[in-house]
């Protein structure tokens, strides 16, 4: 090894070089292949599934769409690591978004499930529509509310990430709840405030701190919600168009949307794809 330390010989992904490692990372499904390890070689890793979409129907309240989950082994972060001399990785794709309709709706959807070295993380779970309980996921999906019945907020899974957000009754139709994210909960709604997306986690395993898979932001006719750090989209109120998708490669979460009148061409924001990074002392 150059830094004279024990090392690993292997291809796969796109490979850069900072601070004494060399880093594969993936965005897309491929193969991470061992050629050589020397005794004592260790590698971390960063493995996070894709986030779910928002909830979205006219009127009434929508949740903010899960982040994926987020499993690592860098200090700080978690505990964990090991080499494999061949490992196929999969890299999950974010929810689709959900195309408003006026009378029903339409939950959020997951995004799927990230692999590597045998670890696997959850696709987040999509946003609650209206009435409707969200999806659990690596993060949970927030809750919708409207005034025929309210819907409750979608559990994270332990070690990945972290519940959706709350919704609560006030305003004309309830205010939503925002998605969760991998470093914290997604927001709940507060007064006539949608809840922002919950918060992503920081790495520095490239080399430069980035934060990754933030939650969702909700929606209402009252407004909507923030996406949260680490490529969060935000909620969207109105006619045409689409609420902030989730930033790709970051497993984040898509923002809720809440139609203004009876439109068929607007949707949620679809959840971010994933991304598995991993490095080791050159």
């Amino acid at each position: 090894a150059s830094g004279g330390g024990p090392s690993i010989s292997a291809t796969g992904g796109t490979i850069t070089e900072a601070g004494g490692f060399k880093i594969h990372t993936f965005t897309s499904t491929g193969t991470f292949s061992v050629s050589s390890v020397d005794a004592g070689a260790t590698l971390e890793y960063v493995i996070i599934a894709g986030g779910a979409s928002g909830a979205t129907k006219n009127q009434s309240a929508h949740g903010g769409g899960g982040a994926g989950g987020y499993k690592s082994s860098v200090s700080g972060e978690s505990s964990g690591g090991g080499a494999s001399a061949l490992s196929a990785f999969a890299v999950g794709a974010g929810g689709a978004a959900s195309q408003m309709t006026n009378t029903t709706g339409l939950q959020g959807n997951n995004g799927t499930a990230s692999s590597a070295f045998s670890i696997s993380t959850t696709g987040g779970g999509g946003g609650g529509r209206a009435a409707t309980t969200a999806n659990n996921g690596g993060s949970g999906g927030g809750s919708g509310c409207n005034i025929h019945g309210n819907g409750g907020e979608g559990s994270g899974t332990a070690g990945e990430g972290f519940d959706g957000g709350a919704r609560n009754d006030a305003g004309q139709f309830g205010i939503g709840g925002g998605g969760g994210g991998a470093g914290g909960a997604g927001v709940d709604a507060s007064g006539t405030a949608n809840g922002a997306g919950g918060v992503g986690v920081a790495s520095s395993i490239t080399g430069a701190s980035v934060t990754r898979a933030g939650g969702g932001g909700a929606a209402s006719v009252e407004g909507v919600g923030a996406g949260g750090s680490g490529g969060g989209g935000a909620g969207r109120l109105g006619t045409a168009g689409s609420a902030t998708a989730g930033t790709v490669n970051t497993g984040s979460g898509g923002g809720a949307l809440c139609g203004d009148g009876n439109v068929t061409n607007a949707f949620s924001g679809a959840g971010g794809s994933g991304v598995v990074i991993i490095r080791y002392a050159l």
